[in-house]
Parts: C-alpha cells; structure tokens; sequence
C-alpha cells in the first residue's frame, strides 16, 4: 500500500462491493432477503474492525502491521463472498 489514505480507500471499496453484490442478490431473491442481511451486517463489522485498526497510532512496526490489515482484509472479502456464492 502506497498510503494510509489508500488503504483506507481499498477497504471501503472492497467491502462495499460485498454489500452492492448482497443487494443485487436481495433483488434477485426477495424471499430469502434475510439471508444476506448477515452478510451485510458481517462486511460492516469487518469494515469496522480495519478502520480501527487501520488509525491505530501505537504499533510496532507501521508496515507489517498495515501488511497484515491487507491480508485480514482479503481473507475477509474472500470469506463473504464465498458465503454469499452458498446462498
């Protein structure tokens, strides 16, 4: 990652794209609409928990500290999306 403001930028729009994938699979599925909503409410809480540790001040090591938010983050992404792919 070139910047915090970068990272922070990378999150948001990982994330969010979970979230715009939920939605289109609720239009798709309007009877089962409750089922994504987990989904969602997880991607916010991951949202959540990177951000913080994201505006973290008192770490160690700035880089491998940013370097294993990149890799939560992905792992993260990839386990949403994977859930969503069950539904």
């Amino acid at each position: 990652m070139a910047t915090i403001r970068d990272l922070k930028k990378t999150i948001n729009y990982e994330l969010s794209g979970v979230i715009e994938e939920c939605y289109v699979w609720q239009l798709e599925n309007a009877d089962k609409a409750e089922k994504a909503e987990k989904i969602i409410d997880a991607a916010i809480e991951s949202f959540d928990m990177l951000i913080a540790r994201v505006n973290e001040k008192k770490v160690e090591n700035k880089k491998v500290h940013l370097q294993s938010v990149v890799k939560d983050l992905n792992k993260s992404t990839g386990s949403l999306m994977k859930k969503l792919v069950k539904l």
